[in-house]
């Protein structure tokens, strides 16, 4: 068995960028242009924004359950971001290079395990919670801006 780390869907905020300061004011939502590299993480590439991309900083609802764990988080969105498809097993940098909160949840969105690791650790980790058949899911967020980072799943079955 191993785990699936997945990217968000771009066409899902392409509609932000077309909006105005006000528009996304109104939204909670900002545009901003990178300035430093790392320092922006896109959730839809799972790279680092280079100096001078733009993106949206909005808030974002990554576990929409029923219970009372629902939560919603800021993520950056690079404005011409493609969407990464990391095969099972893989990490990408954006994940391996930060310390990383990690919280492993049942099928109803009830927090079952969490802990906070090295990056590098990850993948070991992400293996490890999955072999507790109860985890359906796991969000990984950065440990220290607390920021949703990605999900993982458990790879499909070859």
């Amino acid at each position: 068995m191993t785990f699936q780390i997945e990217a968000l869907d771009h066409a899902k905020f392409t509609h932000l960028f077309t909006l105005s300061s006000d528009e996304l004011a109104a939204r909670r939502a900002v545009r901003v242009v990178a300035d430093a590299s790392p320092g922006f993480p896109c959730r839809v590439s799972l790279q680092d924004a280079e100096i001078g991309e733009t993106l949206i900083l909005f808030n974002y609802s990554h576990l929409d359950v029923q219970s009372p764990y629902a939560a919603a988080h800021a993520i950056f969105v690079r404005e011409l971001a493609r969407q990464a498809h990391p095969k099972p097993g893989e990490v990408p940098e954006v994940l391996s290079s930060r310390l990383l909160s990690v919280r492993a949840f049942d099928a109803r969105g009830f927090m079952v395990d969490a802990d906070v690791i090295d990056g590098g650790d990850l993948g070991p980790r992400l293996e490890q919670m999955f072999t507790d058949r109860g985890v359906a899911f796991i969000d990984i967020h950065n440990a220290k801006p607390g920021c949703f980072a990605a999900r993982s799943v458990r790879a499909p079955a070859d």
